[in-house]
């Protein structure tokens, strides 16, 4: 199959990133483009973000997952710790995220290192869970082979049954990641292909040094 996309065209002219409009810290400027996604409610699901791992393999992967809280320490998600990514983490904490919100032409593109959160936190969010994603947590083990769909459902079926009417647990292989940035760079479309991009650095005194790159 050949099909040739040489002919796809768009002019990005929505918004422009100035060093005069920007914060010194990039979390803020992060806050301020999530808030505005969210505002213009053009994106299903703004909080879905790429995170690009090194496989056992020698191979990088990347996949969507879902952001679920950022604060100035960085972004947190949540996972299987025995999945493929998990694995992939605990070999080497050295990770990409990144966002594209095209209805906004912007991405954010993050390097960052991954460590767990503090089991309380995983336990906090596992709580606030729907009854079905929890049980999903607990039905799937995330990213080993199986030999088809019903042996999902069946486990799902099963610990419906045992745990109705009570309590369930949060698996202790299912939790948070904090990815801590040293790099954040924010690409906003621009006209003719000059975009811009703004890349904030985290030096070893924890400033962050601000530079611009070209398109």
């Amino acid at each position: 199959m050949r099909k040739d996309l040489g002919s796809y065209r768009k002019s990005y002219e929505k918004s422009a990133l100035m060093e005069d409009a920007i914060s010194d810290n990039p979390m803020e400027l992060f806050q301020k483009w999530f808030h505005e996604i969210e505002k213009a409610e053009a994106v299903d699901e703004p909080n879905a973000m790429t995170i690009s791992t090194l496989g056992l393999d020698g191979f990088p992967k990347g996949r969507i997952v879902l952001l679920k809280r950022f604060t100035y320490e960085g972004f947190i998600f949540y996972t299987n710790y025995g999945s493929e990514k998990g694995k992939a983490i605990e070999n080497n904490p050295k990770v990409c995220l990144s966002f594209f919100w095209p209805a906004m032409e912007r991405q954010v593109i993050i390097k960052g290192t991954v460590s767990k959160i503090a089991e309380n936190m995983s336990d906090g969010y596992f709580e606030s869970r729907p009854t079905g994603s929890k049980l999903g947590a607990i039905a799937s083990n995330q990213s080993e082979v199986i030999p088809s769909r019903d042996v999902l459902e069946d486990s799902l079926k099963k610990l419906e049954a045992q745990y109705e009417q009570k309590e369930i647990p949060r698996p202790a292989n299912w939790g948070g990641y904090l990815v801590a940035p040293v790099s954040i760079e924010f690409w906003q479309g621009r006209p003719n292909r000059l975009h811009d991009r703004i890349r904030y650095t985290l030096g070893e005194d924890y400033n962050w040094k601000i530079e611009r790159l070209a398109p």
